[in-house]
């Protein structure tokens, strides 16, 4: 056991443990050290982007803060400092950017002399705690995972441990069995679904300190179903489909996140009746709700008042014109997180292949071209993206919960970019990238990906740095492509499946090459039949991970019906060519009935100036 006290000052100590102890199920697949992967070329310009025009840009630290300080207008606003803090911490853990550090420090500093006289750091009084509809279980949610990225990965400070578990013991003192305030009763809808994922920064404040309280609240939560008048956890062991769980509030967002604080739960107590609940939800989510661009839920057909923000069988529904607001980003990343969570603990390759569809398309694809922020939704066809949500304007910068999520997206990608396997490292996402990880014996391997994916279709991992010793190169083999071709040192590797894991073992020298072709044909793919059959003749085009789309910025054709030529397998014989507009990453010539028409990557279309998008194409008759 690894103990570490921690003296407070004044007499006060603490102690940290973070146990073994603690937790009965080990991550087969774990994330590296930080600063172990530097990512290069694509992928790195958007990270960058953020840091330096949102975290480093134009997030209001102080006046989120304010909150804290003199209250909020609305409901759950306390969220967003500690989302903050939350994002830039990792992005710090990747970028090691100085200034950035600075900033968190700073920021941090700041908000220690605005806790409460109960230790909590809240929008409201102790006296008018819990506050109900008003969200505060929510926002203390926030700001205990905001420090604990914090604490990880920026600054060991005791005083942010501290408050973490003060804000923790705060929840304790106020929620649970009479006469505490029944979880039931909390939260801005009556649902209150919302108030339950406090059980994911609770999971963590028990790995911590090995405090069993924790884990008791815990499972007082999950006893109480995860929402008012329902029981998430044992609808998702029963295999009921997301949109009909939740008591008629399928909120998307927030039953993601109750789920993945069940991931932490499950990895702390092993009952595997939970890894059931995670894993049948995770299926359902994807069978019934994830559309090509790797997000869920909308407005259209059952949804409506719920604002394109739940559940509402999305992956058969995407196409369907009706919608008018679905896949709020806010969804999309905490869909990342928990794939990536369910990655670690059981190694699925699928939850790869979820994570990629999101970040080349849906995650990217909400960013603003000028870094400084994210769409609340995205639309397939229509007007891709907005501001307009929950949150607050400052200074005349719109503020919303998703230009906060956003950024933790971009923090996720090299976090499982490259992870680790007690056989070797794992390669998940082919970006170019330089990295550091462990042999099977525990030595250091530096290798580097070298080429221009997604724009090409062809890798090369090379070993730059390593002992000669027997370890494994675990390559995540992509869904979408049908024949891949996989060389080492120019000898072909026989039997690469699609979806699958593939173990290169073999002992490894410095200078060792694997080559890797991915079959990123252009496929044609037909819209699901849904509830509206004005969408069933509808069609969209794929490359590799990539979805395409007409884009009215160079198409002002770029809604009107057409057939695309396919062939007998839907393979699409498209001609690359240069992008009409600067910011594209690619684009194509796509031959059709009546003409070639262009289409480009789904996330390189700017709908910020007014102008739409067309992913489902309806089929000329």
């Amino acid at each position: 056991m690894l103990t570490k006290t921690i003296i407070l000052g004044a007499a006060i100590s603490l102690s940290v443990s973070v146990s073994a102890q603690n937790v009965k199920v080990q991550d087969v697949i774990t994330p590296l050290p930080d600063h172990s992967v530097q990512l290069t070329d694509y992928f790195h310009h958007d990270i960058h982007n953020s840091i330096e025009h949102w975290n480093k840009g134009v997030v209001p630290y102080d006046k989120l803060m304010d909150f804290y300080r003199v209250g909020r207008p609305k409901f759950a606003l306390g969220e967003m400092w500690a989302k903050a803090i939350r994002s830039g911490a990792m992005l710090y853990a990747y970028s090691k950017d100085e200034e950035l550090k600075q900033i968190l420090k700073a920021s941090v500093e700041k908000v220690f002399p605005l806790v409460r006289s109960n230790g909590a750091l809240c929008c409201v009084p102790v006296e008018k705690q819990p506050d109900g509809r008003g969200g505060d279980l929510w926002e203390r949610k926030y700001i205990m995972l905001g420090l604990s990225q914090y604490y990880e990965h920026i600054e060991k400070d005791p005083r942010v441990m501290k408050l973490m578990i003060a804000e923790a013991n705060s929840i304790l003192d106020q929620i649970g069995d009479a006469p505490k305030k029944d979880i039931r009763t909390q939260g801005w809808t009556r649902y209150g679904i919302e108030s339950w994922s406090v059980m994911e920064p609770l999971m963590r404040v028990y790995k911590y300190t090995g405090d069993k309280k924790y884990l008791d609240f815990c499972t007082y939560l999950i006893e109480k179903g995860g929402c008012n008048g329902g029981n998430i956890f044992q609808e998702a062991i029963d295999n009921v489909r997301p949109r009909k769980m939740g008591a008629g509030y399928p909120k998307a967002y927030e039953m993601l996140s109750v789920f993945e604080g069940l991931v932490e739960y499950y990895r702390c107590t092993g009952e595997e009746k939970w890894k059931t609940a995670f894993m049948n939800f995770f299926e359902n989510v994807k069978k019934y709700e994830i559309t090509i661009i790797g997000n869920g839920g909308a407005d259209a057909p059952y949804m409506k008042k719920w604002r394109g923000e739940a559940w509402d069988d999305t992956a058969l529904e995407q196409a369907n014109p009706d919608i008018e607001r679905m896949m709020e980003t806010c969804a999309g990343v905490t869909w990342m997180k928990l794939c990536s969570q369910i990655l670690r603990i059981t190694g699925e390759p699928s939850t790869v292949d979820y994570i990629e569809k999101y970040v080349y398309n849906g995650l990217l694809g909400a960013m603003k071209h000028g870094g400084d922020g994210f769409s609340y939704v995205n639309l397939l066809n229509g007007r891709k993206v907005t501001d307009s949500g929950w949150g607050t304007n400052i200074d005349g910068l719109p503020v919303t919960c998703c230009n906060l999520s956003g950024p933790m997206g971009l923090a996720y990608i090299p976090y499982v970019a490259i992870m680790q396997r007690a056989n070797g490292p794992v390669i998940n996402l082919y970006n170019s990238a330089k990295a550091t990880a462990k042999t099977a014996a525990g030595k250091d391997v530096t290798f580097s990906i070298q080429g221009r994916f997604p724009i090409d279709n062809t890798v090369a991992i090379e070993i730059d740095e390593v002992k000669k010793e027997k370890f494994a190169m675990n390559l995540h083999i992509p869904a979408w492509s049908e024949n891949t071709e996989v060389y080492v040192n120019n000898k072909q590797v026989k039997d690469v499946k699609s979806g699958e894991y593939l173990t290169l073992t073999r002992k490894w020298k410095k200078g060792d090459r694997i080559r890797i072709t991915f079959d990123m044909r252009a496929k044609l793919i037909d819209a699901p039949k849904g509830s509206n059959p004005k969408a069933w003749d509808c069609q969209a085009l794929v490359y590799g991970p990539l979805v395409l789309s007409r884009d009215e910025n160079i198409d002002p054709d770029y809604n009107k019906p057409v057939q695309i030529i396919a062939d007998e397998n839907r393979n699409v014989h498209v001609q690359r060519v240069v992008p009409e507009k600067e910011k594209t990453r690619i684009e194509f010539l796509v031959p059709t009935t009546t003409g070639t028409i262009r289409m480009v990557d789904y996330s390189s279309v700017d709908g910020w100036h007014g102008k739409q998008i067309c992913t489902w194409l309806p089929r000329l008759k």
